[in-house]
């Protein structure tokens, strides 16, 4: 088959003036927001146009489907609240071009999928999640974003385009295109990264319950301030995870919300999420049970009522040998040298999609190592290699 770089380029261009956010090349598309179901209605026009059949399933991912047994390839174009051109994005367009290419020279069959809400509004990447069957619909129905939404409300606003779920068993298998999302191939020079395996992940929300007082008049001695609690819970938690983590693990505290939030107010309440990822499942077991017990120390000796979130996520996952083999045998050709085996840090809709069939995943380098912030980008000399890589590894799979 044979690539069009410059179409591939200018479909990545015209996706990220949808919810353009007029700071560099930052785009601001949440999942279900107006301009990223524009979004989708947009890239369904240009799947038609590759002579692919649009699909949108129950929950509003996009499918871009061939008759017949077909190779998929995708990711998602929801974005972080503050979010890059390309994260989710080049996997989509990468993948539209690849089954474009493949459709002019009649083969071989490539059909194309843009999953919803990877980014976690509601969950960990639920769409894929809802579709890999590791969540249901009718869970995923209850979870709610920071303001309270449901996903079911959510997902309403697409009912006037969804349909039924895609049958899984109609593809042989899925790679995903991604940035890296990390600095190691951007220090090192090279070009891309195979994907060996992606990391476990935990998400959960925990409540510190005190009690709300005066500012000024509570003595420090008699105040339940949940923000302390939160405080000395985070405090104690990186010195007790020390003895368990790799220089791999992380854990994040990505956000909190206080109440009453008020500049005079003792906070009487304290919501945050607790995110951890690894890639040994007993180790992300081993950190629960530290954040656990380390929340239920705190709120005892600060006389606070705690509680929990549901817990969200996913195992560490193996890619499949064979893919990774095809992505390994295209990358020496198309760079030799300059590319190297990984784990993926971050977690990603092929998690999921690993439960059905084969999947694999493809890495191009990160400017700085920078993503989910507006400044996120990658030379353009390096998202065409790796469409080059992957389009010789697609061929050669037939």
């Amino acid at each position: 088959m044979k690539i069009n770089p410059t179409r591939f380029l200018q479909d990545l261009h015209n996706l990220r003036q949808f919810g353009a956010a007029g700071q560099g090349k930052g785009v601001v598309r949440p999942a279900y927001s107006k301009d990223d179901i524009a979004a989708r209605q947009w890239l369904a026009g240009r799947m038609e146009d590759a002579g692919l059949v649009p699909h949108f399933d129950a929950v509003g991912s996009l499918w871009g489907l061939v008759d017949g047994p077909s190779i998929l390839l995708g990711s998602h174009t929801d974005t972080q609240p503050e979010g890059g051109w390309l994260d989710g994005a080049l996997g989509v367009i990468m993948g539209l071009e690849i089954a474009r290419a493949a459709q002019e020279v009649g083969g071989p069959p490539v059909s194309v999928v843009n999953f919803q809400d990877e980014e976690g509004r509601f969950g960990v990447t639920t769409g894929s999640s809802i579709w890999g069957g590791v969540l249901s619909l009718e869970m995923a129905d209850e979870l709610q974003d920071r303001d309270g939404i449901t996903f079911a409300e959510a997902r309403a606003s697409m009912a006037h385009l969804t349909h039924d779920f895609v049958d899984p068993k109609r593809f042989t298998g899925f790679i995903e295109c991604h940035i890296e999302q990390g600095p190691w191939l951007d220090e090192a020079n090279e070009a891309v990264g195979v994907v060996t395996d992606i990391v476990g992940i935990r998400d959960m929300r925990i409540t510190f319950d005190g009690q709300q007082n005066h500012a000024g008049t509570t003595p420090m001695h008699r105040r339940q301030d949940a923000f302390q609690a939160l405080s000395i819970f985070n405090t104690r938690l990186n010195q007790r995870m020390r003895n368990v983590v790799t220089p791999q693990t992380v854990w994040t505290i990505g956000h909190v919300s206080l109440h009453p939030n008020a500049h005079s107010v003792v906070p009487g309440r304290a919501v945050f999420s607790m995110q951890w990822r690894d890639g040994n499942s007993d180790r992300l077991a081993r950190m629960d049970r530290i954040i656990r017990d380390t929340a239920a120390e705190v709120a005892e000796e600060m006389g606070m009522e705690l509680s929990y979130g549901q817990m969200l996520g996913l195992e560490p996952v193996l890619m499949d040998a064979r893919l990774q083999t095809a992505l390994a045998e295209a990358a020496e050709a198309e760079a030799p040298g300059r590319w190297r085996k990984m784990q993926s840090g971050a977690l990603h809709d092929a998690a999921n999609v690993a439960r059905h069939m084969p999947a694999a995943m493809l890495f191009v380098p990160s400017i700085n190592g920078i993503s989910h912030d507006f400044a996120e980008d990658t030379d353009e000399r390096d998202l065409v290699t790796g469409l080059q890589v992957l389009a010789r590894a697609v061929a050669a799979l037939g």
